[in-house]
């Protein structure tokens, strides 16, 4: 297997100022070397004015913004339209959420009526519509992993193939580092700032039916995974292009469908290797956001709440256990394994209890009602109100995102 990992700029993303840390654990031996010749490389980088993440650390405070503006800045929403609208864009003024989550196909209407993604020209007609309504310049995401999931197809006019995970995770390391690259530059000149990939799943069930049958996950090697993900990610960042790594804890034993139902991994969950390559690439520096998934893993959680509602998870393992202090996004707030058991406005402030800092709502299940944005907006100020949230719990949330737009430039 080849291990020479891409992950050319271990400081991508991270701000010019030298006493900022951003949950980057102590270097080993073997990676502060790594680091010493690297940091030649960032200053030649630098100095020719390529160097990605570069942005000056003087942006906008989450103290700047009242408590209403810091919890729109936690929720990255979905809504029907190839344009914006005039009933979307009085929505987005009011949420003044952190962004918006883009697709090609309408899920509600089971693809009958439009979504947002038609052709190279009508995207970058909406996104640049999008960031005119932003207060706050807004993260515009999109699924482009490649292969079974990818928003920007060929049959819309956009010339990017990007083979499945599986497939790239069968080729050389440096083929996913040359994908990656196109993408990113195409997302970025369609005025997408935030792809919501690459996938870290461990293949550990290949016919787990929401990754390894559907090719999501690069390998069932944990470091083969590591190595294509950190080239992934380090093209993306290149690019000024913000990476998600998904779905934390793990989702590739998973042998049922979190979309759909109650998905219990307690069994098959193997946690060293589908922790493995988190460990890895937060020790090496990563910067951009994770998402968490759906899952309930009683030996992780023993109350068998699903992670992105879980304190123990995401809390206890992603943040102290493994040290990341980034942005953590959950999955669709709206799918069948946390609507099956919860009220959306239940999850939701259960879910920034846990530590999440932005709340998916893609509108992409059962029936089509941006109303739901108003009412996790809603929920999460009143459990501010009633004294069940500190506020500094959600100003934290907030400052994470102001920090992640402002290190990738995003306006």
């Amino acid at each position: 297997m080849e291990t020479t990992t891409l992950y050319g700029n271990p400081d991508c993303g991270v701000p010019a100022d030298p006493e900022a840390t951003w949950g980057v654990r102590p270097a080993s031996g073997v990676t502060r070397k790594r680091e010493g010749i690297m940091a030649i490389f960032v200053l030649l980088l630098a100095l020719a004015g390529l160097a990605c993440g570069s942005a000056d650390d003087s942006g906008s405070s989450s103290d700047d913004l009242t408590l209403e503006q810091a919890v729109g800045q936690m929720l990255l929403i979905g809504f029907r339209g190839t344009a914006l609208d005039d009933s979307t864009a009085t929505v987005l003024r009011e949420i003044q959420p952190g962004g918006v989550l883009l697709f090609d196909r309408d899920g509600p209407s089971k693809g009958e009526m439009p979504r947002n993604i038609t052709s190279p020209e009508q995207l970058r007609a909406l996104t640049t519509s999008l960031q005119e309504t932003a207060s706050i310049p807004y993260f515009i995401a999109v699924d482009a992993e490649g292969g079974y999931v990818n928003r920007l197809k060929e049959e819309y006019g956009f010339t990017v193939v990007v083979p499945s995970a599986q497939t790239l995770g069968a080729q050389p390391v440096s083929n996913t580092a040359q994908v990656a690259g196109s993408l990113a530059r195409q997302l970025q000149d369609m005025g997408i700032n935030w792809n919501l990939a690459p996938v870290v799943d461990v293949n550990i069930d290949p016919a787990s039916p929401a990754i390894g049958k559907r090719e999501r996950a690069f390998s069932d090697d944990p470091e083969a995974v590591a190595a294509h993900a950190e080239a992934f990610i380090e093209a993306h960042c290149q690019q000024g292009m913000v990476s998600t790594l998904k779905h934390f804890p793990g989702h590739g034993s998973a042998a049922g469908d979190t979309h759909l139902g109650v998905t219990d991994i307690t069994d098959t969950y193997q946690r060293e290797t589908e922790l493995a390559p988190y460990r890895q690439l937060i020790a090496d520096g990563y910067d951009g956001a994770i998402m968490t998934a759906h899952v309930i893993n009683r030996d992780l959680d023993s109350s068998g709440r699903p992670a992105t509602l879980s304190y123990d998870i995401i809390t206890g393992l992603l943040r102290d256990e493994l040290g990341f202090d980034g942005v953590i996004l959950s999955d669709d707030m709206q799918m069948g394994a946390i609507v099956s058991q919860y009220s959306l406005a239940d999850a939701a402030v259960a879910a920034v209890h846990a530590g999440v800092d932005i709340i998916l709502l893609t509108n992409q299940h059962s029936e089509y009602d941006l109303q739901n944005v108003r009412l996790v907006r809603d929920a999460i100020m009143q459990a501010v109100a009633d004294g069940e949230m500190p506020e500094q719990r959600i100003r934290d949330s907030a400052q994470r995102i102001l920090t992640l737009k402002q290190q990738y430039d995003i306006q």
